[in-house]
């Protein structure tokens, strides 16, 4: 029997902050910008579509559920959100906070200024908040957020 692995390109980019129901949350370890990403764990899927009817909407109300918090939690001016997938053929879904002042703005993030890793704390700051405010959502053993918290 199969078991869902984590992309390695995604294992190695991101922080894995917890499980909703179907999908992982993982953080991209980039500073810059808070970027969240959605992966339903299922093997071998690569577009929603391949995913059963009732796996779609639970990704939908996750992703709605992920959006809506980040909106509030980082005061957003825009909320990206995107499934590319041309690089990680693993579905996965990203979340991406933006701000008018970000570094990017107005153009996508990808590939336009170098990761900046999170520091101990900001990684402690910026998943504190966002954890306590998903419902359905049970963060990782070792994940980086408020002891209260895990």
């Amino acid at each position: 029997m199969n078991m869902f692995e984590l992309h390695p390109l995604l294992a190695r980019d991101t922080l894995l902050i917890g499980d909703f129901p179907l999908s992982r949350l993982l953080l991209m370890n980039d500073a810059n910008y808070p970027w969240f990403i959605l992966v339903p764990r299922r093997i071998e899927i690569r577009e929603v579509f391949e995913l059963k009817h009732d796996d779609q909407l639970r990704l939908l109300k996750e992703s709605s559920q992920l959006a809506k918090v980040l909106s509030g939690v980082f005061e957003a001016d825009k909320l990206n959100i995107a499934s590319l997938g041309n690089i990680v053929p693993q579905l996965h879904i990203h979340h991406i906070v933006r701000y008018r002042s970000d570094p990017a703005w107005p153009q996508p993030v990808w590939g336009l200024f170098p990761a900046q890793p999170y520091s101990s704390r900001a990684l402690q700051e910026t998943c504190a908040n966002l954890v306590e405010r998903l419902h359905g959502f049970v963060p990782d053993a070792g994940c980086p957020v408020a002891p209260r918290a895990c």
